[in-house]
This record gives C-alpha cells, sequence and structure tokens, in this order.
C-alpha cells in the first residue's frame, strides 16, 4: 500500500512541476506524474477527462488566461480512503490558483488585475503515480470578482476565502494516526445526524441537529451563489434554512472518497446528491418535475469534540445547466 508520505511528496512534486507550466508545456508536465488513463474530473464544463492529455483540457484553458499563476495552497493532508475499506491513498489540496486575469476564461471578460481561482483536489495515488484526480474550482467566485454577479441575493456572504483560523493546514509531515480516526469518526456523525434530520424533519430543531457536532462559532465557507456565513444561528438563517425550505426529495448518492489525517478531513462525490429545486434556490424558478445533481467537496477542521470550519465546493454551473440554466451560454451571448 502507498504511503502517505509517499503520496504527498508525489502530488507537491506535481504541483511544483505545474507552476512551472505554460499551455504549450502543460501535457508534457502533467504526464511525468500521471497515469496515461488517469481518470480525471473537473466542475463543467471540463467533466470526465482521460489520461493527462485529458486533464490538460482544463490547465491549457486556465493558463491561456492566467499569467503569473501561483498556487496559494492552504490545506494539504492524506489519508486512506474509507469508502473502499482505506485501499487506496489519496491527498487532498484546497485554497487558490492566484494570477493575473489576463485574457478571457469561458467567456469571463479578463480584468488585467491580481485574481484567484478558489480550488479543491482530491488525487489518488498508486504505484508512484496518480491514477485518479478530482479538481473543483469555483468558476462564479471568479465571474463576482470579474464584476458578473449572477447571484446578487445570494443569502450568505462573497469574499475571499481565507484558510483555516488556525493556520495549521499544510499537514506535510506525519501525524497520529488516533487524531484523524477521531476527526473522521466527527464526519461520518455529522454525516449521519443529516440523514436522520431527512428521515425524520420534525425530530429535533436545527439547532438541536447541528450543536451535536459544531462548535457555536462554526464557520461555512461556501460557493459563490450561496456564499460564506458564521456561527450556528447564521448558518440556519443564511443556508441550511433557504436549502432545505426549497430542495425537496434529496437522495444521497455516496461519496468517492472520504478520508481524514489530524484534524483534518474531507469528501467528494459525483454526484453526492439527486434533488428537487421545488421553491427557488438560488433564485432559480423550481420545477418539481426536474432532478438536478450536486457534486460536492466538502472539506472540514475539528477543533476538539466538535467541528470549527467547513468549506465547500459545488459545481453550481453543472447543477444549473440540469435545470436549463446554462450560466457559460449566457457569457457567451452577454
Amino acid at each position: 500500500m502507498t504511503d502517505l508520505q509517499d503520496a504527498k511528496s508525489l502530488v507537491q512534486a506535481h504541483y511544483a512541476a505545474l507552476e512551472g507550466a505554460d499551455s504549450e508545456t502543460v501535457t508534457q508536465i502533467l504526464s511525468e506524474r500521471m497515469t496515461a488513463d488517469a481518470t480525471w474530473r473537473g466542475v463543467h464544463p471540463w467533466n470526465e477527462q482521460v489520461g493527462p492529455a485529458g486533464a490538460a483540457v482544463f490547465w491549457k484553458l486556465f493558463l491561456s488566461a492566467f499569467a503569473h499563476v501561483q498556487r496559494r495552497e492552504d490545506i494539504f493532508f492524506a489519508g486512506r480512503n474509507e469508502i473502499d475499506n482505506e485501499a487506496s491513498v489519496w491527498t487532498t489540496s484546497m485554497g487558490h490558483l492566484m494570477g493575473l486575469f489576463d485574457a478571457p476564461f469561458l467567456g469571463i471578460p479578463a480584468t488585467r488585475k491580481l485574481a484567484m481561482l478558489r480550488y479543491a483536489e482530491f488525487n489518488r495515488v498508486e504505484n508512484g503515480k496518480i491514477v485518479e484526480t478530482a479538481l473543483f474550482c469555483d468558476v462564479l467566485h471568479l465571474m463576482t470578482q470579474a464584476g458578473l454577479n449572477r447571484f446578487p441575493q445570494q443569502t450568505a456572504v462573497h469574499m475571499i476565502q481565507p484558510g483555516p483560523r488556525t493556520h495549521d493546514g499544510l499537514l506535510m509531515g506525519e501525524n497520529d494516526s488516533a487524531e484523524g480516526a477521531k476527526t473522521l469518526a466527527l464526519i461520518d456523525r455529522m454525516i449521519f445526524a443529516i440523514s436522520a434530520a431527512n428521515d425524520d424533519p420534525s425530530a429535533r430543531t436545527p439547532r438541536e441537529e447541528l450543536k451535536e457536532n459544531w462548535h457555536d462559532d462554526m464557520i461555512w465557507w461556501g460557493p459563490d451563489g450561496v456564499g460564506a456565513t458564521y456561527t450556528i444561528d447564521r448558518y440556519i438563517e443564511q443556508h441550511q434554512g433557504p436549502f432545505r425550505k426549497n430542495i425537496t426529495d434529496r437522495v444521497f448518492n455516496g461519496h468517492v472518497c472520504r478520508m481524514a489525517e489530524g484534524t483534518y478531513g474531507g469528501f467528494f462525490g459525483w454526484p453526492n446528491l439527486t434533488l428537487t429545486n421545488a421553491g427557488a434556490y438560488m433564485g432559480i424558478k423550481g420545477d418539481p418535475n426536474v432532478r438536478a445533481d450536486m457534486r460536492v467537496v466538502d472539506i472540514y477542521r475539528r477543533d476538539g469534540e466538535k467541528l470549527a470550519e467547513n468549506w465547500i465546493f459545488i459545481d453550481v454551473l453543472h447543477f444549473l445547466k440540469m435545470q436549463g440554466v446554462d450560466v457559460l451560454e449566457e457569457l457567451a451571448t452577454r
């Protein structure tokens, strides 16, 4: 089984090489550490790709639009995947890809100013190579930086989101496995609490449900279109309440990867949820006859016995497109 430290070293070398890439060299650089048949997943419009050439579809476009790119990494850890009984080893990285926004990107006009693309990436490492990647980035967040606020009525707040309050999210060395197990058990317990609330919404109040697993001063760093919110009460008001009011018939599809190291943990699914926007979630007119998928990343910081911070990435463009709202088409016809 791949050692966690070997996986970390490989992925960090991969990131260092990418920082020196441009649109002409990036395919070759990707091929140095990815297998030819690696699975690569990205948010819409990239979706599912294969191998270095597939991953380069994203990177060529990004590096053609952004100059002097830096990876501003806030969280990095590795772990064995709970979903496959710890048979596979993954790394998780989260932060911003920062650069000068010098050319249009997906129809978003260039600003020629500093811009930051929020990202979270999972990599599965096997036999010294990256064999699977999931790269989520917040395209709406970049649009807002460029002055295109597609969801001006979002219930929480837009901001350039910082890393952990404790500034200890880069887990480059070895960590006590017992601490990671404690973090993962807490994440699992929180997931169970959500499922129980879905099954019987009247059993506990939202505050009773959340207080079991979250600190009162929790911070929920949500994706653009929803935004970030602070404290249990404001989270209920600004995210959980609107979500549960407008979204019905939620089906949990499971996760591809769920793991933890130290006080950090996270997961992603493809998709995590299938649901119905029966109200007007995110201001989009609901249709009880339309089902839509949510591909989601959640990354957590545990503080003691409860969760303190949560960074969320949702493939919002895909979620909206399944409801007939094509944000990229809107940009193309501006």
